[in-house]
């Protein structure tokens, strides 16, 4: 019992008890910075002069992307409420 007891203080202490929330939260961060830059660089291309079928498959790509933010951002406010 007693060294029980001393891990959980030492976790408490070590602040251990949110390191896989913290190690999620730190990648969903990540993600969403490189998301946010392909995103930049996707608009970036739609600037350019393309043919019709590559403005529908970059369009389709940041539609994609904008999801995949707004997804990244739910689960990232998510995990900030635990």
């Amino acid at each position: 019992m007693k060294i029980k007891k001393f891990i959980k203080k030492v976790k408490s202490f070590l602040n251990l008890d949110n390191f896989e929330e913290n190690k999620k939260k730190k990648a969903i961060k990540k993600l969403l910075n490189k998301l946010i830059k392909r995103k930049k660089e996707v608009k970036k291309l739609l600037e350019k002069d393309l043919n019709d079928k590559e403005i529908k498959a970059t369009k389709e790509e940041l539609e994609l992307i904008k999801y995949q933010i707004k997804k990244g951002k739910k689960l990232l406010e998510k995990l900030r409420k635990k």
